[in-house]
């Protein structure tokens, strides 16, 4: 069960469109995985990718397009 952030405050930043908030996160979380993987990055790190992703996408950072 996900509570923090928020699925209310993730759909505003993308138009209240669940499916483009999904694409998003998991574009964006395959991203930091790949890069933590190629910077070979072995000790545990304090998140994973997908609430970091989705933590950027609330805070703004990460915006979908406009297609």
């Amino acid at each position: 069960m996900m509570i923090e952030p928020p699925i209310e405050s993730l759909l505003k930043n993308t138009n209240n469109n669940k499916y483009k908030l999904c694409i998003l996160a998991e574009k964006r979380a395959k991203e930091i995985a790949s890069k933590r993987f190629f910077e070979g990055v072995e000790t545990p790190v304090d998140k994973k990718e997908i609430t970091q992703a989705l933590e950027e996408i609330e805070a703004g950072i990460i915006i979908p397009s406009e297609e």
